[in-house]
């Protein structure tokens, strides 16, 4: 009975309710379940929100980053690739998808697709292809937004257990050492490096394939 939030949660999202509704009530029915009084689940409720609040705050992004592209934020992002000819979508992904690691592995924050993604690096990398391609079809237009996308995540899963602190190595190392083994966060980070050399190389590959087959598509049709 104490699992019933669950339900009540998959019932909730089943049929497109609210989902805030849907929420505080599978914590509230769990909390009486549980034999706490409202003044507990309450109380509950707002130091969970507090100490979590940090993660809502994407949201206040996402105005800004709807007026940017209202007012020609990815028009003048594709402009400025298209500047650079011999700049194509796989290299300029590719660079992204180092940036990307990097960063997470110093654990800088880089926002992720929303409000990097979306709005800068996909139409970065559908202007380096217009840019050397000429005009290119929806289809392959899509395939670039989704590589786009694949880059972000790459670099960010893979770049983040580099930081030995990161919540994903604490995570790891504390799970080992509840098992027996003696694992620091260090140890976790340096065993990431070869993961995240093999990723790099898997991203060069990827992307490199993806420049190969827009070239031999539009080259022909160029003909």
């Amino acid at each position: 009975m104490k699992l019933i939030g669950i339900l009540i949660v998959i019932i909730g999202f089943t049929l497109k309710l609210d989902t805030i509704a849907v929420v505080l009530s599978a914590g509230v029915l769990t909390g009486l379940v549980a034999g706490l009084d409202i003044n507990e689940i309450l109380t509950t409720l707002g130091s969970t929100f507090v100490a979590q609040r940090a993660i809502t705050l994407f949201i206040l992004t996402l105005p800004v980053i709807g007026m940017c592209e209202r007012f020609g934020l990815k028009e003048r992002a594709a402009t400025l690739i298209g500047k650079a000819k011999s700049l194509s979508a796989g290299k300029l992904l590719t660079v992204y998808a180092l940036v990307r690691q990097i960063a997470a592995a110093l654990s800088i924050r880089m926002s992720g697709h929303p409000q990097f993604v979306r709005p800068l690096v996909n139409p970065m990398a559908q202007g380096a292809a217009t840019n050397s391609l000429g005009e290119i079809e929806k289809k392959d237009q899509d395939k670039i937004s989704a590589a786009a996308a694949a880059m972000d995540n790459y670099g960010n899963f893979f770049g983040q257990n580099l930081f030995m602190a990161s919540s994903g190595v604490l995570l790891i190392a504390s799970t080992l050492s509840e098992q027996g083994y003696a694992v620091e966060g260090m140890d976790v980070a340096m065993a990431s490096i070869p993961v995240a050399v093999i990723l790099f190389i898997m991203v060069i590959v990827q992307n490199h394939m993806l420049d190969k087959s827009l070239i031999k598509k539009y080259s022909k049709k160029d003909k």
